[in-house]
């Protein structure tokens, strides 16, 4: 056997064994960092992903929430309505008029006595004929009308007068909503407006970047001395796509609505797009990952792709052949990923 043959079946041989190699054996395998099978991560993927999470932490900081959410006392919504079972009542919670709104008021016995956008003046008065200034400020809409009735039958000008009272335009109290919306910012609060009001009027999610939470940020007991803050939180999903009405409660004025943004992973090295991800679908799989990063560049050592993950105060490496799943059949070993894992694709040596 001459000597070319003999290096053609050393060639083809020791394609096979990279081939086995590459697609046979474990093909998912789970390691403590600090073994020496970590220490080729690229150092300056580890320095990208470090200025990746501050960049995205000042950017949560920009609201100046966090500190505000983090010492302020929490409840979820069903304990909140235990404290407060009145909060997702309507006939407990009527609309009370404030400074600024403008009101309709009709005296069904006397049409010239009514009136349209008769404005509430910032100290809460307004001006009625033949009673002249009327303070209405925290009254709601039929403790008005009953007052007119009673002050035109005590000026003996109207006995038992039926009127009726309507805000035409809410001005006095408002709510803001924040977060993944796509017209974040403050709305007037209108009577027995609720969540997803709130989101509605705000043009609805930003989807792909909203995560699971809602917050309200309430004041109790605004503008006295016994004012204070709390939050209630909201499952978002169970509320959108569950149909979970008790979620849905009746805003309060200067409720702050916050729609958490959805947390994230990362993919550093050999893929065509780099960077950080939102983590919106709880199914996404490594290979999934991937293709969200626009797949492997050409250099891309695709079975040594790794996961490096927190599992409470330990943190894992999860090494992975991605040719053996996507080549080889193998997609149920494919990896879930999980909130805050960085996927890692090392260069290959040849």
């Amino acid at each position: 056997m001459n000597q070319t043959i003999i290096h053609r079946i050393v060639i083809i041989l020791l394609c096979g064994i990279m081939v086995a190699c590459a697609t046979d054996g474990v093909v998912v395998r789970v390691i403590d960092v600090g073994e020496d099978d970590v220490a080729d991560i690229d150092q300056t993927d580890l320095e990208r992903l470090k200025k990746i999470k501050a960049a995205e932490e000042n950017d949560n900081n920009g609201l100046g929430l966090n500190n505000v959410i983090a010492s302020t006392p929490s409840f979820d919504i069903a304990s909140y309505l235990m404290r407060d079972p009145d909060a997702n009542n309507p006939a407990a919670r009527d609309y009370t008029v404030g400074g600024y709104d403008r009101l309709d008021i009709t005296v069904y016995e006397e049409a010239d006595l009514s009136r349209e956008e008769i404005p509430v003046s910032a100290d809460g008065y307004i001006s009625f004929p033949l009673i002249n200034r009327v303070a209405v400020s925290g009254l709601s809409t039929t403790e008005i009308a009953d007052k007119i009735s009673s002050l035109l039958a005590q000026g003996q000008f109207l006995i038992d007068a039926h009127v009726s009272v309507m805000v035409s335009q809410y001005r006095s109290k408002q709510y803001m909503v924040l977060g993944p919306i796509k017209l974040p910012g403050s709305y007037p609060l209108e009577a027995h407006e609720r969540v997803l009001d709130a989101i509605s009027n705000a043009g609805g999610l930003i989807e792909d970047q909203a995560g699971q939470e809602l917050m309200i940020i309430r004041t109790e007991n605004p503008n006295t001395t016994d004012e204070r803050k709390l939050v209630i939180r909201i499952n978002l999903q169970a509320l959108l796509n569950q149909g979970d009405q008790l979620s849905n409660i009746l805003l309060q004025d200067k409720d702050l609505i916050y729609i958490a943004k959805a947390e994230r992973f990362y993919i550093l090295g050999q893929v065509q797009q780099p960077g950080s991800f939102f983590y919106v679908d709880k199914k996404i799989t490594l290979v999934e990952a991937i293709g969200m990063a626009g797949g492997f560049t050409r250099i891309a050592a695709r079975n040594r792709t790794r996961i490096v993950r927190m599992q409470g105060d330990a943190e894992k490496i999860i090494e992975v052949k991605v040719d053996a799943i996507t080549k080889a059949g193998k997609k149920a070993q494919d990896v879930p990923i999980l909130p805050g894992d960085v996927i890692i694709v090392p260069e290959s040596f040849f």
